[in-house]
């Protein structure tokens, strides 16, 4: 089949996609042949939209999947969305206020409804986006972590765990979110550095012989809520005071002066307000002194009643208030800069308030440590390996984990309170008559969504079930994620798998790095370099987009991407179709398995074995990079096996030639290469293969495709001699490109050449010669081992044990040319002087950087090369 001219991505990827679909080419039943090999989907929020960390997340996995089905493993990659508690209910609230409502308004009944619909109407966005990409999901496998079979799992494993005693009910210090108006785990707190302030004020005596005491406080706020001050015992400071007590500011509320270890004594003034409510340092010191506990914040961060005058102000605003209100009563010292950490909702951005609140928690410490010695024994293994240390810190270090949400989209918590405050915890909501003759009312609050993703690999294949699919395909082969997400997620799948299967989930972790710009910064909206990826989809296709991706992608570094990039990627697929074009012209229907067939019964052209023992070499490197996950080195070796020597060499010395061989080796390589190409180019490598095969392009009247075609392993022999004597030849025609550039010899004027080789090797050269006159623009050229019998003026060649000899005769006018060689000349050697004469100088030498020293030591070799070069053709 002749392929169309030009190459056009946007034509033929969505048709070609429709077909893999509609083929089910990408669907798996746990009885098909093979080895299982299986991954599951990180999730993508109900609420997003592809962006360049899915595509490169989703690239990654798509790869390793569609190389495992060629490989002729039983593949299957399982889709699906994440419920996102939080970012869900927040863009429904938003919407909801626009309309001037709130979810109250609606109830719990109505505004989950209104979810529901949302999420029917454009909660699968992102999966239509996924196919813009190419990924080859089983989609007839996709799940939501809050549909109907999820649920059942969430619940059962939530009572699971309660009744073995790893979840509980508690009274405890808890990360609060005032915009959602929820708690949050420790993992969901973004740690931000911001410039605030340090507030120093006074706490006056609470009796006659008293003594102030001066405290420092970021939080100036909370003194509302304050129930002590806290000293270092060995600070002597205030050793006089410890056991008194002073009034709190406003309030004239008596409080103790404690000692306690944890003050730093360098801090501020070395004295600290403690409010137990607020701090989760303080709520320590309040225990262990059995301070008051006093809570001054509503759930969306005002002043509560507790605070007096304050009451209903927002926190921040309370915040300068009372810096005000502290001078006006003559009780502030100072307030000063100051750099500090401030925790951040990671959904909503926002501050965190610490709040002592009532939660339901999981008991990690049991479930950590489990999970903590499967990765010390590698029985998961990261890649990089430097993700074991992440996990090792991780998990080495947890708390239990606040697992209740104050939201009403997500799995409702199957616990219920009776008359008395007794807890019920079921899997089946209790019946009317329970309900009516216990009193029961459910537990409002939801699961963290972690909670529910931390099952996914199981739930996903309908676990608890005993299905086809979990005796098949679990635990997975791989998980492919950001490291950004292993103490988020993996860490939190590699517990709960343990805990609930006793099985880990997966293998391997396959970390890959962040998506940056080309300068390496943060995409955001804020610097306006975030690129959108189905913009560039549509601008220069998905094979382009995924190839600049790839091309970076080192396991756990930062991606750098550019448009420009990805541009360069659509030249890439460009080029492989041109290729193509010639190649099945040039072939005239000769099939890939008879080509195969003539490679492998030998060759006897040079560059027929010459490029074949690339290939062989090319696809032993892409199955190395590949076996251990790394695909970024696999794509760059493909891009320049196929660019720099197949077709820049081979397809140009390939010319001209109509034998059968070459129009084998020609097939041969491009069909190998395709197959090798396609987990990474899947959409143009497809055609192309098909096309070698005189296929429909987009494959409408059949099923043959080439993701059902044999992974290359090997691609014929390697050939030590050819290769070495192939180089030779390269060597000559680029020395020979360099002679007509540095004699300005246009590309239409022929020269006579001869070239003086060893006898071994004149046979070889012999059967190159209309090769490398070819590209070289040689009108006649002698083989011999004889020295060159030109006449007039010459210019020799060295190359190696070859000396190629070009005849100028005729063609530069010497005078001239010495004279532009002896100005050349002129000048190298006074650049030479003059970066020996700054290396000669022992003070430059010493405090100059590095880095200009070595410029200069690299100025010296390149000069020093350069002269010798002008010498030698004043010579000749």
């Amino acid at each position: 089949m002749t392929l169309a001219r030009p190459y056009e991505p946007d034509t033929l990827e969505t048709p070609l996609y429709s077909w893999w679909e509609t083929s089910k080419f990408f669907h798996a039943e746990p009885d098909d042949e093979g080895e299982p090999f299986a991954i599951v989907i990180p999730p993508p929020n109900v609420t997003g939209v592809l962006h360049v960390g899915h595509a490169l997340d989703m690239t990654f996995q798509d790869v390793f999947t569609r190389r495992a089905r060629m490989q002729g493993k039983n593949a299957v990659w399982f889709p699906g969305t994440d419920h996102a508690g939080i970012a869900t209910q927040v863009k429904v609230e938003q919407q909801l206020a626009e309309e001037g409502l709130s979810r109250r308004d609606l109830g719990r009944e109505q505004f989950l409804e209104r979810v529901w619909a949302w999420r029917e109407q454009s909660g699968g966005e992102i999966l239509r986006q996924l196919r813009r990409l190419g990924a080859s999901c089983d989609w007839d496998r996709e799940a939501f972590t809050l549909d109907e079979q999820r649920n059942r799992a969430v619940r059962k494993v939530f009572c699971d765990y309660y009744d073995r005693g790893l979840i509980y009910r508690g009274l405890r210090l808890i990360n609060w979110d005032p915009v959602s108006q929820s708690a949050i785990s420790d993992i969901e707190v973004e740690h931000k550095t911001v410039q605030g302030t340090l507030t120093y004020f006074t706490f006056r005596p609470a009796d006659e012989d008293g003594t102030p005491i001066v405290v420092a406080t970021t939080r100036p706020e909370t003194l509302l809520g304050d129930t002590g001050v806290a000293v270092n015992p060995k600070d002597e400071r205030y050793s006089h005071m410890i056991g008194k007590e002073v009034l709190t500011p406003f309030t004239n509320r008596r409080i103790p002066v404690v000692a306690d270890d944890h003050v730093d004594r360098e801090f501020g003034t070395g004295a600290v307000k403690v409010t137990p409510a607020h701090d989760p340092n303080d709520w320590q010191i309040g225990e262990r002194h059995h301070l008051e506990v006093l809570n001054v914040m509503n759930p969306d961060a005002t002043i509560n009643e507790q605070g007096g005058v304050y009451a209903g102000m927002d926190r921040f605003e309370a915040r300068k208030q009372i810096v005000k209100d502290l001078e006006r009563d003559g009780l502030l010292v100072k307030v000063e800069p100051h750099e500090h950490q401030v925790g951040h909702s990671d959904r909503t951005k926002v501050p965190i308030e610490p709040r002592l609140s009532e939660q339901w928690f999981v008991d990690t410490s049991e479930m950590a440590k489990r999970a903590l010695e499967a990765s010390e024994r590698h029985d998961v293994v990261f890649v990089p390996e430097r993700g074991h240390a992440q996990m090792r810190e991780w998990l080495g270090n947890t708390h239990d984990w606040c697992i209740s949400r104050q939201l009403w989209w997500g799995h409702q918590i199957p616990a219920w309170y009776d008359r008395e405050g007794n807890v019920h915890v079921h899997e089946e909501d209790p019946s009317p008559d329970e309900i009516e003759r216990l009193g029961l009312t459910r537990d409002p609050d939801v699961l963290d969504t972690w909670f529910s993703s931390g099952l996914w690999p199981f739930v996903i294949m309908g676990w608890p079930e005993h299905t086809p699919e979990l005796a098949t395909w679990y635990p997975t082969s791989v998980l492919v994620t950001g490291y950004d997400i292993n103490t988020f997620w993996v860490s939190r799948m590699l517990m709960m798998a343990l805990t609930t299967t006793n099985q880990l989930p997966f293998s391997t972790v396959v970390n890959h790095g962040l998506v940056r710009d080309k300068f390496g910064a943060k995409m955001s909206k804020s610097l306006g370099n975030v690129m959108d990826p189905i913009e560039l989809i549509d601008k220069h296709g998905a094979d382009a987009l995924r190839f600049a991706l790839l091309r970076s992608a080192t396991p756990g570094s930062d991606v750098p991407i550019a448009e420009e990039w990805v541009e360069g990627g659509r030249r890439f697929a460009n080029k492989l179709w041109n290729v193509a074009r010639m190649v099945t012209q040039t072939a005239n229907g000769i099939h890939p398995d008879q080509a195969a067939t003539t490679v492998q019964a030998g060759l006897t052209t040079l560059e027929d074995r010459w490029i074949i023992s690339r290939l062989h070499d090319t696809i032993a490197s892409v199955n190395t990079s590949l076996d251990g996950w790394d695909i970024s080195p696999a794509v760059r070796r493909l891009y320049h096996f196929i660019w720099d020597e197949f077709a820049d060499w081979y397809l140009e010395l390939a010319k001209g030639r109509t034998d059968e061989q070459v129009k084998a080796v020609l097939v041969h390589v491009l069909d190998v290469t395709m197959r090798a190409l396609h987990p990474m180019m899947p959409f143009v490598t497809e055609v192309i293969w098909r096309s070698l095969r005189g296929l429909d392009a987009l494959g409408e009247a059949d099923t043959t495709t080439i993701m059902r075609a044999a992974w290359p392993t090997h691609a014929g022999k390697a050939d030590a001699d050819a290769e070495a004597t192939f180089k030779s030849i390269q060597g000559g025609v680029t020395e020979l490109r360099r002679l007509r550039a540095n004699y300005n010899l246009s590309p239409r004027t022929q020269v006579k050449a001869h070239v003086q080789v060893p006898a071994e090797m004149q046979t070889q050269l012999e059967a190159a010669a209309d090769g490398i006159c070819r590209l070289a623009g040689i009108e006649t050229l002698t083989i011999s081992t004889d020295v060159h019998n030109l006449d007039g003026v010459c210019a020799d060649v060295p190359v190696g044990q070859v000396v190629y000899t070009v005849s100028l005769d005729g063609l530069v006018d010497t005078k001239a040319e010495q004279e532009r060689l002896a100005k050349e000349l002129t000048e190298a050697k006074a650049e030479l002087k003059r970066a020996e004469g700054k290396l000669a100088n022992e003070r430059f030498v010493a405090n100059a950087p590095k880095e200009l020293v070595d410029a200069e030591r690299a100025k010296v070799e390149q000069w020093t090369a350069a002269i010798a070069t002008l010498t030698a053709q004043l010579e000749n």
